[in-house]
């Protein structure tokens, strides 16, 4: 079903770091620091996958996604919905079912047997591909899937996302170099704000994390290792 309200940006952002906070989704510690999928050191991670196992949670944030792509994008933008291999998938199924479209999903690689294929599900050349993943960091992997999309002849300028780090500068002008535009319900700027305002975590970690937040590859420099 296709929703019919539409909060404010900044309602949407609050709304979802909520969200993710209360299912304990947002992990800060800067004492013992995670490690990325890049090797780096970060006081903060994040579960984008988690929210598939809360009903009320999930639904909320996909009506949020749905309606953040039809007011950024337009109504009729799309053609089918893609998602990206694997924590893309269910998000994507989500957001095809209430926009009534078509659902594929692209592979990180091509099958190493069949077909070969990267693309499951049917996409035709000249379709409008909307791009659907759990999260954003520096955009690097978005291309990767845009490209496997492009390969069949569809078009894809769009990707959308529920999370967005929000704190490397080169995100948004390196996806909109290659023609794709980002569409995100909040970043780690919003979590922040309501983590501070519900009191998440003790004082001394959200001082951590902001100084983090105001310069990750400073911070990750200076622990790498």
């Amino acid at each position: 079903m296709i929703p019919s309200s539409y909060p404010a940006k900044d309602e949407i952002a609050r709304l979802t770091a909520r969200m993710l906070l209360e299912i304990k989704a947002v992990h800060f510690n800067a004492e013992t620091p995670f490690t990325l999928t890049s090797g780096l050191p970060s006081p903060t991670y994040i579960d984008c996958r988690k929210p598939i196992s809360y009903p009320r949670i999930r639904s909320t944030m996909m009506d949020f996604l749905t309606v953040t792509v039809m007011r950024d994008a337009g109504f009729e933008a799309f053609d089918n919905i893609a998602g990206g291999e694997t924590a893309g998938i269910p998000w994507a199924a989500l957001v095809a079912e209430r926009m009534a479209l078509p659902m594929t999903y692209v592979r990180k690689k091509p099958k190493g047997h069949g077909r070969g294929a990267r693309i499951e599900g049917t996409m035709t050349e000249g379709q409008r591909v909307l791009l659907v993943e759990d999260l954003t960091t520096d955009g690097g992997s978005k291309l990767n899937f845009v490209d496997a999309i492009r390969e069949t002849g569809a078009r894809c300028a769009d990707t959308a996302v529920i999370f967005y780090y929000g704190i490397y500068p080169e995100t948004v002008p390196n996806l909109a170099a290659h023609g794709v535009t980002l569409h995100h319900l909040c970043t780690w700027w919003d979590v922040l704000a309501e983590a501070k305002a519900t009191a998440a975590f003790d004082t001394r970690t959200l001082d951590d994390v902001e100084a983090f937040l105001h310069a990750p590859r400073a911070w990750q420099e200076a622990r790498k290792g």
